[in-house]
């Protein structure tokens, strides 16, 4: 047996045809490892150094601004039935296209005449107020006609009045005359009774004087009679009077009720009038809402009824309209603890679901298939989900928002913050701390332009 002898494997890698040797074992190599964690260094230390945006990231979906933008529901203004759709899901329209057609389920309202006849109880109304009126228009002129009347039968009375009171005058000297015609006559049958007695007249002349006397007395009496009967005559002359002022008044209190009866009258008859046409104007408009209209152009969608005769109550769902035209926003929802770090004015990039992206959070310039928006409006009530809702606006012209967005679609949000270097975020986030609060100098321009 031979004894063993060692030889060194680099003449056997050198008289050795294998490849292996050479693959497994390179003796000859240097090793560089000490170049390449120097290299690695300083490059750390570089990236260090840079420049890193602080930024919050949040979801959300897209929607708008303004709230005629937004999906708005076509609800039935009354209950009725379905007769004819006019359009189906996915269609386009314009505002004022008919979407379906209504019909009636209320008894109230089953007249096909409904209107005219309504009209026509409004035209009678009114043929009923100007017959009141011309009512009125009469009383009042009867009320006219009567105190023309009391006045010349006042008057009348009055020339009636002065006559008497001058034939009382008169028969008041009359009277006077008389009594002194019949002194005078007393006086000579009492002296021709003297004288008669004395001899010194004859039986004749004591009679004349004693008829003269009875004629006097006759005559007074007579005067007096007529004084007194004239005295009278005034007196019924007043009574009359005053019951002319009666009688007219009683007249004209009469054509007065009826002038207010026929003005009541007429006043209730408008009222009548007014309700009719309301119940008119009501009908019509009605009649209007058996067409559906679209509010707005856009398109159908989430159509509820289908049936022809399905029956719907008032308020019920028929259709839902995505407008045409829409500015687009986002709605992202914040987390409370984020929520004072985000302020008006303040800028967002976005990525949209379906847009592909390239994103670097750090380093938002080096950002490709993102989109830019600024803050225009913080919720300050929680929502249900337990976040604070922030609607951006587009804000970016050199690159806008995509024209295919909908509503609805998600999107995430990285609101951008303050730029600070690599080696202080990453002590940041190693310690757990806040990201930087600042405030934007649009933000602050903002709130100056407000205070």
């Amino acid at each position: 047996m031979e004894p063993f002898i060692s030889t060194p494997i680099e003449s056997e890698l050198q008289k050795s045809k294998l490849r292996s040797f050479q693959s497994i074992y390179h003796i000859e190599k240097k090793s560089r490892i000490k170049k390449w964690m120097s290299w690695t260094l300083i490059v750390l230390l570089i990236i260090l150094f840079l420049p890193w945006t602080q930024n919050i990231r949040a979801t959300g979906s897209v929607t708008t601004l303004q709230q005629d933008q937004r999906p708005q529901e076509v609800n039935s203004v009354i209950p009725g039935s379905v007769v004819k759709w006019y359009v189906k899901e996915g269609d386009f329209v314009h505002a004022g296209d008919t979407l379906l057609q209504l019909g009636e389920v209320k008894t109230d309202y089953f007249d096909p005449e409904l209107l005219k006849r309504t009209s026509e109880q409004v035209g009678a109304k009114e043929k009923s107020i100007d017959n009141y009126n011309n009512k009125a228009g009469t009383a009042q002129l009867q009320v006219v006609a009567l105190r023309n009347a009391l006045d010349l039968k006042l008057n009348s009375i009055d020339n009636k009045l002065q006559q008497q009171y001058l034939k009382v005058a008169s028969d008041s000297n009359d009277l006077i005359a008389a009594q002194n015609e019949l002194s005078i006559y007393k006086r000579q049958l009492d002296a021709g009774k003297i004288m008669y007695d004395s001899g010194s007249i004859a039986l004749i002349e004591l009679e004349k004087r004693r008829a003269n006397f009875q004629n006097g007395v006759a005559k007074k009496i007579s005067v007096e009679n007529k004084f007194l009967q004239n005295k009278q005559e005034i007196n019924n002359l007043l009574i009359e009077k005053r019951s002319a002022l009666q009688e007219y008044n009683d007249k004209i209190a009469k054509a007065e009720g009826d002038r207010f009866s026929a003005i009541s009258a007429a006043a209730s008859e408008e009222s009548e009038v007014a309700k009719l046409r309301n119940l008119y104007a009501n009908y019509d408009a009605r009649n209007k809402l058996y067409y559906v209209r679209a509010p707005q152009s856009g398109q159908i969608t989430k159509a509820k009824k289908a049936g022809i005769g399905e029956m719907l109550k008032e308020g019920d769902m028929l259709v839902e309209i995505v407008p045409e035209k829409v500015q687009f926003a986002v709605q992202l929802f914040i987390d409370p603890m984020d929520l004072p770090l985000i302020s008006i004015g303040q800028k967002v990039r976005f990525i949209f679901d379906g847009f592909p992206a390239i994103v670097f959070s750090g380093w938002p310039q080096s950002s490709i298939g993102t989109f830019g928006g600024r803050v225009a409006a913080i919720e300050t009530n929680v929502s249900t989900n337990g976040k604070f809702r922030v609607l951006v606006k587009e804000d970016d012209p050199t690159h806008p928002w995509p024209k295919q967005l909908r509503m609805g679609g998600g999107a995430k949000g990285i609101a951008l913050l303050k730029d600070v270097r690599i080696y202080y975020e990453l002590w940041r986030i190693i310690n757990g701390f806040p990201p930087e609060y600042y405030q934007s100098e649009t933000s602050s321009n903002n709130g100056g332009n407000k205070k």
